[in-house]
């Protein structure tokens, strides 16, 4: 099984709002990621930081990848 470990998280704009601060990012293949740290949230890879996050739960399923985080700090709103 192909497995990636990331330790930034790079939205590319899909994320979407579950709660006020949390959100859901679906990423194809599996992906390991540290939970309840702070990492980095990009848009891109080559992007400028657009926030901080602590991913609250991870799910593999169907060669997918499902994150939920919890935003804690944003740096910009573009």
């Amino acid at each position: 099984m192909p497995l990636e470990l990331n330790t930034m998280i790079i939205t590319k704009g899909k994320e979407k709002r579950i709660e006020e601060n949390v959100f859901q990012l679906v990423k194809d293949g599996y992906r390991l990621y540290p939970m309840n740290i702070p990492l980095e949230v990009r848009k891109t890879l080559i992007s400028d930081p657009t926030g901080t996050a602590e991913i609250i739960k991870l799910e593999w399923a169907d060669n997918k990848t499902v994150l939920t985080y919890n935003l804690t700090s944003l740096y910009s709103t573009n």
